[in-house]
């Protein structure tokens, strides 16, 4: 069996299924793109043009969720939990998850004050939801690392760009947070999921589209 993924340099939905390959020492081949001009050949096989899209041989996988799942059920099925419901809780905050790296994206990439304080009060509820949630750790179930960790992940990582001057983590209030987001930082599998430019790709996006964050760390 060949797997190909088709990725964007810092797409935070692609980096889960690396950090779910990875973890699972799964071989793989990876294509990137650029999703402003994408070739006409992605744009056919992708059917919400986004990335990422796993080839499977000749069929396609599509979704950061699904693919996950589906690598992790061809290789033991161990990211997830065996009970249904805590199963379907963890697809909801993964979900909960997506939503928050949605707001992150608007936070960064906000080129007013207005918006930028919208989006980051709607994080920091988020998060202080998340911390919350979380127990004893050392990961989002407990003793067992899921897709739902993986899932977080590249939150953090996109959250702790420029040293996290930006970061919406407060440690006096989320300290469980901080935890959990340190030591996914600190795995091998988190740390080689993105290139080795991720941050100068990141910072130089924000840039582009004018970041009232990045006048906040120039301030």
């Amino acid at each position: 069996m060949s797997l190909h993924l088709i990725s964007f340099k810092t797409c935070p939905f692609v980096q889960r299924a690396v950090i779910t390959l990875k973890h699972k020492n799964i071989d793989f081949d990876i294509t990137y793109i650029d999703l402003a001009n994408p070739p006409d050949w992605f744009l056919e096989i992708s059917p919400l043009a986004k990335v990422p899209v796993l080839k499977v041989d000749d069929e396609i996988l599509f979704e950061s969720a699904v693919i996950n799942e589906y690598l992790d059920e061809i290789t033991g099925g161990e990211l997830q939990p065996r009970d249904p419901l805590a199963r379907a809780k963890n697809r909801a905050w993964i979900e909960f998850a997506s939503n928050m790296l949605g707001n992150l994206y608007m936070m960064k990439m906000s080129k007013d004050h207005e918006r930028y304080n919208k989006y980051r009060d709607l994080l920091v509820r988020q998060m202080q939801r998340v911390e919350k949630r979380l127990g004893d750790g050392p990961w989002f179930n407990g003793e067992q690392f899921t897709l739902a960790d993986t899932a977080f992940a590249p939150l953090f990582k996109q959250d702790s760009v420029a040293d996290s001057k930006l970061s919406v983590i407060d440690p006096a209030t989320m300290p469980k947070v901080q935890a959990w987001a340190e030591r996914l930082l600190a795995l091998p599998e988190v740390r080689d999921s993105v290139v080795d430019e991720f941050e100068d790709l990141y910072l130089a996006a924000m840039e582009k589209n004018g970041s009232y964050s990045l006048n906040r760390l120039a301030a």
